[in-house]
Protein backbone atom coordinates (compact mmCIF):
# COMPACT_ATOMS: atom_id res chain seq x y z
CA UNK A 1 0.00 0.00 0.00
CA UNK A 2 2.75 2.46 1.02
CA UNK A 3 4.98 1.69 -1.97
CA UNK A 4 2.04 1.79 -4.37
CA UNK A 5 0.96 5.21 -3.12
CA UNK A 6 4.38 6.84 -2.63
CA UNK A 7 6.35 4.95 -5.29
CA UNK A 8 6.52 7.86 -7.78
CA UNK A 9 7.39 10.26 -4.97
CA UNK A 10 10.29 8.05 -3.86
CA UNK A 11 11.55 7.86 -7.44
CA UNK A 12 11.32 11.63 -7.97
CA UNK A 13 13.07 12.19 -4.62
CA UNK A 14 16.01 10.00 -5.62
CA UNK A 15 16.36 11.63 -9.03
CA UNK A 16 15.98 15.14 -7.60
CA UNK A 17 18.58 14.67 -4.87
CA UNK A 18 21.07 13.08 -7.28
CA UNK A 19 20.55 15.96 -9.71
CA UNK A 20 21.07 18.46 -6.86
CA UNK A 21 24.32 16.77 -5.84
CA UNK A 22 25.74 16.92 -9.35
CA UNK A 23 24.50 20.50 -9.71
CA UNK A 24 26.04 21.92 -6.53
CA UNK A 25 27.51 19.21 -4.30
CA UNK A 26 26.44 18.42 -0.75
CA UNK A 27 25.35 22.00 -0.08
CA UNK A 28 22.82 21.84 -2.92
CA UNK A 29 21.80 18.36 -1.76
CA UNK A 30 21.02 19.72 1.71
CA UNK A 31 19.12 22.75 0.40
CA UNK A 32 16.91 20.59 -1.83
CA UNK A 33 16.22 18.22 1.07
CA UNK A 34 15.23 21.15 3.33
CA UNK A 35 13.04 22.67 0.61
CA UNK A 36 11.29 19.34 0.14
CA UNK A 37 10.57 19.04 3.87
CA UNK A 38 9.45 22.67 3.96
CA UNK A 39 7.02 22.19 1.09
CA UNK A 40 5.57 19.04 2.66
CA UNK A 41 5.25 20.77 6.03
CA UNK A 42 3.56 23.87 4.64
CA UNK A 43 1.26 21.87 2.37
CA UNK A 44 0.15 19.13 4.74
CA UNK A 45 -3.08 20.95 5.48
CA UNK A 46 -3.48 21.33 1.71
CA UNK A 47 -3.33 17.55 1.35
CA UNK A 48 -5.94 17.13 4.10
CA UNK A 49 -8.32 19.62 2.46
CA UNK A 50 -7.72 18.09 -0.97
CA UNK A 51 -8.44 14.61 0.35
CA UNK A 52 -11.70 15.73 1.95
CA UNK A 53 -12.94 17.04 -1.40
CA UNK A 54 -11.30 14.44 -3.63
CA UNK A 55 -13.06 11.53 -1.93
CA UNK A 56 -16.40 12.93 -3.17
CA UNK A 57 -15.27 12.78 -6.81
CA UNK A 58 -15.58 9.78 -9.09
CA UNK A 59 -12.54 7.82 -10.29
CA UNK A 60 -12.26 9.78 -13.57
CA UNK A 61 -11.99 13.20 -11.91
CA UNK A 62 -9.65 11.84 -9.26
CA UNK A 63 -7.31 10.75 -12.06
CA UNK A 64 -7.64 14.18 -13.72
CA UNK A 65 -6.67 15.91 -10.49
CA UNK A 66 -3.75 13.57 -9.85
CA UNK A 67 -2.38 13.83 -13.43
CA UNK A 68 -3.29 17.22 -14.90
CA UNK A 69 -3.24 18.72 -11.42
CA UNK A 70 0.30 17.52 -10.69
CA UNK A 71 1.54 19.07 -13.95
CA UNK A 72 0.04 22.41 -12.94
CA UNK A 73 1.37 22.11 -9.40
CA UNK A 74 4.95 21.02 -10.22
CA UNK A 75 5.70 22.71 -13.55
CA UNK A 76 3.35 25.67 -13.18
CA UNK A 77 3.59 26.89 -9.61
CA UNK A 78 6.96 25.37 -8.59
CA UNK A 79 8.96 25.92 -11.80
CA UNK A 80 7.41 28.72 -13.86
CA UNK A 81 6.25 30.90 -10.99
CA UNK A 82 9.73 31.44 -9.44
CA UNK A 83 10.97 32.53 -12.88
CA UNK A 84 8.11 35.01 -13.15
CA UNK A 85 8.88 36.42 -9.70
CA UNK A 86 12.53 36.99 -10.58
CA UNK A 87 11.68 38.36 -14.03
CA UNK A 88 9.20 40.89 -12.67
CA UNK A 89 11.30 41.98 -9.72
CA UNK A 90 14.48 42.28 -11.83
CA UNK A 91 12.57 43.83 -14.78
CA UNK A 92 13.63 41.33 -17.44
CA UNK A 93 11.98 38.80 -19.72
CA UNK A 94 11.29 35.26 -18.42
CA UNK A 95 13.64 33.66 -20.97
CA UNK A 96 16.34 36.13 -20.07
CA UNK A 97 15.85 35.33 -16.39
CA UNK A 98 16.17 31.59 -17.02
CA UNK A 99 19.26 32.08 -19.20
CA UNK A 100 20.85 34.29 -16.56
CA UNK A 101 20.11 31.77 -13.82
CA UNK A 102 21.83 29.03 -15.82
CA UNK A 103 24.72 30.91 -17.43
CA UNK A 104 25.69 33.70 -15.01
CA UNK A 105 24.81 32.64 -11.49
CA UNK A 106 26.83 35.44 -9.91
CA UNK A 107 24.95 38.19 -11.78
CA UNK A 108 21.67 36.36 -11.20
CA UNK A 109 22.43 36.22 -7.48
CA UNK A 110 23.13 39.97 -7.46
CA UNK A 111 19.83 40.76 -9.19
CA UNK A 112 17.85 38.50 -6.87
CA UNK A 113 19.59 39.98 -3.81
CA UNK A 114 18.75 43.50 -4.98
CA UNK A 115 15.16 42.43 -5.67
CA UNK A 116 14.85 40.55 -2.38
CA UNK A 117 13.14 43.39 -0.44
CA UNK A 118 10.25 43.38 -2.93
CA UNK A 119 10.07 39.57 -2.97
CA UNK A 120 10.19 39.39 0.84
CA UNK A 121 7.51 42.06 1.28
CA UNK A 122 5.21 40.48 -1.31
CA UNK A 123 5.61 36.99 0.13
CA UNK A 124 5.66 38.11 3.75
CA UNK A 125 2.27 39.77 3.42
CA UNK A 126 0.79 36.78 1.59
CA UNK A 127 2.07 34.36 4.25
CA UNK A 128 1.06 36.62 7.10
CA UNK A 129 -2.53 36.83 5.83
CA UNK A 130 -2.77 33.03 5.64
CA UNK A 131 -1.55 32.77 9.24
CA UNK A 132 -3.75 35.58 10.60
CA UNK A 133 -6.93 34.31 8.94
CA UNK A 134 -6.26 30.89 10.44
CA UNK A 135 -5.40 32.06 13.95
CA UNK A 136 -8.35 34.47 14.18
CA UNK A 137 -10.89 31.79 13.24
CA UNK A 138 -12.79 30.18 16.11
CA UNK A 139 -12.06 26.46 15.85
CA UNK A 140 -13.50 23.56 17.82
CA UNK A 141 -10.04 22.05 18.23
CA UNK A 142 -7.32 24.30 19.67
CA UNK A 143 -3.67 23.42 20.04
CA UNK A 144 -2.10 26.25 22.09
CA UNK A 145 -5.19 27.20 24.11
CA UNK A 146 -3.57 30.11 25.94
CA UNK A 147 -3.09 32.04 22.70
CA UNK A 148 -5.72 30.62 20.35
CA UNK A 149 -8.74 31.26 22.59
CA UNK A 150 -8.21 35.04 23.03
CA UNK A 151 -7.21 35.45 19.37
CA UNK A 152 -10.39 33.65 18.26
CA UNK A 153 -12.41 36.19 20.24
CA UNK A 154 -10.49 39.07 18.64
CA UNK A 155 -11.15 37.51 15.25
CA UNK A 156 -14.79 38.53 15.47
CA UNK A 157 -13.69 42.07 14.60
CA UNK A 158 -14.18 42.59 10.84
CA UNK A 159 -11.04 43.00 8.71
CA UNK A 160 -8.75 42.66 11.75
CA UNK A 161 -6.25 40.48 9.88
CA UNK A 162 -5.97 43.03 7.06
CA UNK A 163 -5.43 45.87 9.52
CA UNK A 164 -2.70 43.96 11.37
CA UNK A 165 -0.99 43.01 8.10
CA UNK A 166 -0.97 46.65 6.97
CA UNK A 167 0.45 47.78 10.32
CA UNK A 168 3.21 45.17 10.04
CA UNK A 169 3.91 46.33 6.49
CA UNK A 170 4.16 50.00 7.53
CA UNK A 171 6.49 49.17 10.43
CA UNK A 172 8.68 47.00 8.18
CA UNK A 173 8.79 49.66 5.44
CA UNK A 174 10.02 52.35 7.81
CA UNK A 175 12.44 50.16 9.78
CA UNK A 176 13.90 47.21 7.84
CA UNK A 177 13.32 48.72 4.39
CA UNK A 178 15.16 51.97 5.08
CA UNK A 179 18.37 49.93 5.35
CA UNK A 180 17.58 47.11 2.94
CA UNK A 181 20.39 44.64 2.26
CA UNK A 182 21.97 44.75 -1.23
CA UNK A 183 24.68 42.69 -2.92
CA UNK A 184 28.18 43.65 -1.87
CA UNK A 185 27.06 44.27 1.71
CA UNK A 186 25.58 47.72 1.07
CA UNK A 187 22.24 49.07 2.27
CA UNK A 188 19.74 51.31 0.47
CA UNK A 189 16.35 52.83 1.19
CA UNK A 190 13.66 50.54 -0.26
CA UNK A 191 10.68 51.78 1.75
CA UNK A 192 8.56 52.65 -1.30
CA UNK A 193 9.38 49.36 -3.02
CA UNK A 194 8.49 47.36 0.08
CA UNK A 195 5.20 49.21 0.51
CA UNK A 196 4.14 48.62 -3.10
CA UNK A 197 5.22 44.96 -3.09
CA UNK A 198 3.56 44.30 0.28
CA UNK A 199 0.26 45.79 -0.87
CA UNK A 200 0.50 43.68 -4.05
CA UNK A 201 0.96 40.57 -1.91
CA UNK A 202 -2.05 41.49 0.19
CA UNK A 203 -4.20 42.05 -2.91
CA UNK A 204 -3.03 38.75 -4.41
CA UNK A 205 -4.07 36.89 -1.28
CA UNK A 206 -7.51 38.51 -1.29
CA UNK A 207 -8.02 37.71 -4.99
CA UNK A 208 -6.99 34.07 -4.55
CA UNK A 209 -9.18 33.79 -1.46
CA UNK A 210 -12.09 35.34 -3.37
CA UNK A 211 -11.70 32.85 -6.22
CA UNK A 212 -11.54 29.94 -3.79
CA UNK A 213 -14.67 31.18 -2.06
CA UNK A 214 -16.42 31.57 -5.42
CA UNK A 215 -15.69 28.00 -6.47
CA UNK A 216 -16.62 26.72 -3.02
CA UNK A 217 -20.00 28.47 -3.28
CA UNK A 218 -20.52 27.00 -6.74
CA UNK A 219 -19.74 23.57 -5.37
CA UNK A 220 -22.27 23.98 -2.57
CA UNK A 221 -24.92 25.13 -5.07
CA UNK A 222 -24.32 22.07 -7.24
CA UNK A 223 -24.54 19.75 -4.24
CA UNK A 224 -27.83 21.35 -3.12
CA UNK A 225 -29.25 21.10 -6.65
CA UNK A 226 -28.18 17.47 -6.89
CA UNK A 227 -29.88 16.69 -3.59
CA UNK A 228 -33.09 18.42 -4.71
CA UNK A 229 -33.14 16.48 -7.99
CA UNK A 230 -32.60 13.22 -6.13
CA UNK A 231 -35.61 13.97 -3.93
CA UNK A 232 -37.69 14.96 -6.97
CA UNK A 233 -36.72 11.76 -8.79
CA UNK A 234 -37.66 9.70 -5.74
CA UNK A 235 -41.12 11.30 -5.60
CA UNK A 236 -41.94 11.14 -9.33
CA UNK A 237 -40.11 7.94 -10.21
CA UNK A 238 -38.31 9.71 -13.08
CA UNK A 239 -34.67 9.14 -13.84
CA UNK A 240 -32.39 12.13 -13.63
CA UNK A 241 -29.29 12.78 -15.74
CA UNK A 242 -26.81 11.63 -13.12
CA UNK A 243 -23.78 11.66 -15.41
CA UNK A 244 -24.18 15.27 -16.54
CA UNK A 245 -24.92 16.52 -13.04
CA UNK A 246 -22.07 14.61 -11.50
CA UNK A 247 -19.78 15.88 -14.26
CA UNK A 248 -20.71 19.52 -13.59
CA UNK A 249 -20.32 19.14 -9.84
CA UNK A 250 -16.99 17.36 -10.30
CA UNK A 251 -15.80 20.07 -12.69
CA UNK A 252 -16.44 22.75 -10.08
CA UNK A 253 -14.69 20.56 -7.53
CA UNK A 254 -11.67 20.34 -9.84
CA UNK A 255 -11.55 24.12 -10.39
CA UNK A 256 -11.90 24.74 -6.67
CA UNK A 257 -9.10 22.27 -5.90
CA UNK A 258 -6.76 23.89 -8.42
CA UNK A 259 -7.33 27.39 -7.03
CA UNK A 260 -6.95 26.04 -3.50
CA UNK A 261 -3.79 24.15 -4.44
CA UNK A 262 -2.34 27.25 -6.10
CA UNK A 263 -2.98 29.32 -2.98
CA UNK A 264 -1.26 26.77 -0.75
CA UNK A 265 1.67 26.17 -3.10
CA UNK A 266 2.18 29.92 -3.41
CA UNK A 267 3.35 30.17 0.20
CA UNK A 268 5.82 27.34 -0.40
CA UNK A 269 7.29 29.12 -3.42
CA UNK A 270 7.54 32.43 -1.59
CA UNK A 271 8.91 30.77 1.53
CA UNK A 272 11.59 29.07 -0.58
CA UNK A 273 13.17 32.46 -1.26
CA UNK A 274 13.99 32.61 2.44
CA UNK A 275 16.13 29.49 1.96
CA UNK A 276 17.71 29.88 -1.48
CA UNK A 277 17.69 32.17 -4.50
CA UNK A 278 18.86 29.40 -6.84
CA UNK A 279 15.96 28.72 -9.19
CA UNK A 280 17.17 25.21 -10.09
CA UNK A 281 17.40 24.08 -6.47
CA UNK A 282 14.08 25.75 -5.75
CA UNK A 283 12.36 23.88 -8.58
CA UNK A 284 13.90 20.55 -7.52
CA UNK A 285 13.03 20.91 -3.84
CA UNK A 286 9.50 22.20 -4.31
CA UNK A 287 8.83 19.69 -7.08
CA UNK A 288 9.77 16.81 -4.77
CA UNK A 289 7.58 18.28 -2.04
CA UNK A 290 4.64 18.67 -4.43
CA UNK A 291 4.87 14.99 -5.38
CA UNK A 292 4.64 13.96 -1.72
CA UNK A 293 1.68 16.26 -1.14
CA UNK A 294 -0.16 14.55 -4.02
CA UNK A 295 0.79 11.09 -2.75
CA UNK A 296 -0.28 12.04 0.76
CA UNK A 297 -3.63 13.22 -0.61
CA UNK A 298 -4.19 9.82 -2.23
CA UNK A 299 -3.08 8.04 0.94
CA UNK A 300 -5.49 10.00 3.12
CA UNK A 301 -8.36 9.29 0.72
CA UNK A 302 -7.63 5.57 0.63
CA UNK A 303 -7.06 5.23 4.37
CA UNK A 304 -9.94 7.49 5.37
CA UNK A 305 -8.08 8.80 8.44
CA UNK A 306 -8.03 12.56 7.92
CA UNK A 307 -8.52 13.45 11.58
CA UNK A 308 -5.93 11.27 13.29
CA UNK A 309 -3.43 14.07 13.97
CA UNK A 310 -5.58 17.12 14.58
CA UNK A 311 -2.82 19.60 15.50
CA UNK A 312 -0.77 19.21 12.32
CA UNK A 313 -2.80 21.89 10.56
CA UNK A 314 -2.06 24.25 13.43
CA UNK A 315 1.65 23.48 13.25
CA UNK A 316 1.72 24.14 9.51
CA UNK A 317 0.08 27.54 9.95
CA UNK A 318 2.41 28.53 12.79
CA UNK A 319 5.27 27.64 10.42
CA UNK A 320 3.71 29.91 7.81
CA UNK A 321 3.53 32.74 10.36
CA UNK A 322 7.17 32.21 11.35
CA UNK A 323 8.24 32.33 7.71
CA UNK A 324 6.30 35.56 7.21
CA UNK A 325 8.22 37.19 10.05
CA UNK A 326 11.53 35.80 8.79
CA UNK A 327 10.92 37.16 5.29
CA UNK A 328 10.20 40.65 6.61
CA UNK A 329 13.33 40.58 8.80
CA UNK A 330 15.50 39.44 5.87
CA UNK A 331 14.75 42.71 4.09
CA UNK A 332 17.59 44.13 6.18
CA UNK A 333 19.30 41.21 7.91
CA UNK A 334 20.62 37.90 6.61
CA UNK A 335 19.34 34.78 8.38
CA UNK A 336 21.03 31.41 8.06
CA UNK A 337 19.19 29.16 5.60
CA UNK A 338 19.40 26.12 7.87
CA UNK A 339 17.73 27.99 10.74
CA UNK A 340 14.98 29.19 8.43
CA UNK A 341 14.29 25.70 7.10
CA UNK A 342 14.33 24.05 10.53
CA UNK A 343 11.73 26.42 12.00
CA UNK A 344 8.93 24.77 10.02
CA UNK A 345 10.23 21.27 10.69
CA UNK A 346 10.35 21.86 14.46
CA UNK A 347 6.83 23.31 14.56
CA UNK A 348 5.42 20.43 12.51
CA UNK A 349 7.21 17.86 14.67
CA UNK A 350 5.90 19.56 17.83
CA UNK A 351 2.32 19.60 16.54
CA UNK A 352 2.61 15.95 15.47
CA UNK A 353 3.82 14.89 18.91
CA UNK A 354 1.04 16.92 20.55
CA UNK A 355 -1.46 15.10 18.32
CA UNK A 356 -0.03 11.72 19.33
CA UNK A 357 -0.26 12.63 23.03
CA UNK A 358 -3.85 13.84 22.54
CA UNK A 359 -4.81 10.57 20.85
CA UNK A 360 -3.29 8.55 23.69
CA UNK A 361 -5.06 10.63 26.33
CA UNK A 362 -8.33 10.33 24.43
CA UNK A 363 -8.01 6.55 24.15
CA UNK A 364 -7.23 6.22 27.87
CA UNK A 365 -10.13 8.48 28.86
CA UNK A 366 -12.57 6.59 26.65
CA UNK A 367 -11.43 3.27 28.06
CA UNK A 368 -11.93 4.53 31.60
CA UNK A 369 -15.31 6.17 30.87
CA UNK A 370 -16.84 3.22 29.08
CA UNK A 371 -18.63 3.03 25.71
CA UNK A 372 -21.63 5.12 26.78
CA UNK A 373 -19.56 8.26 27.31
CA UNK A 374 -17.14 8.06 24.40
CA UNK A 375 -18.63 10.95 22.45
CA UNK A 376 -18.65 13.13 25.59
CA UNK A 377 -14.99 12.39 26.29
CA UNK A 378 -14.05 13.10 22.65
CA UNK A 379 -15.57 16.56 22.84
CA UNK A 380 -13.71 17.38 26.05
CA UNK A 381 -10.19 16.30 25.02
Amino acid sequence: MLLKTFGWSFAVTALGLVAAFFFGGWTAFGIVAILSILEISLSFDNAVVNAGILKKMNAFWQRIFLTVGILIAVFGMRLVFPVVIVAISAKMGPLEAVDLALSDKHRYQELVTDAHPAIAAFGGMFLLMIFLDFIFEDRDIKWLHWIERPLAKLGKVDMLSVCIALVVLLISAFTFATHAHQHGGGHVDKAQTVLIAGIAGLITYMVVGGLSGYFEDKLEEEEEREHEEEEEAARTGKKRSAVALAGKAAFFMFLYLEVLDASFSFDGVIGAFAITNDIILMALGLGIGAMYVRSLTVYLVRQGTLDDYVYLEHGAHYAIGALAVILMVTIQYEINEVITGLVGVVLIAWSFWSSVRRNRALAAAEAAAGPDRKSEVSSQV
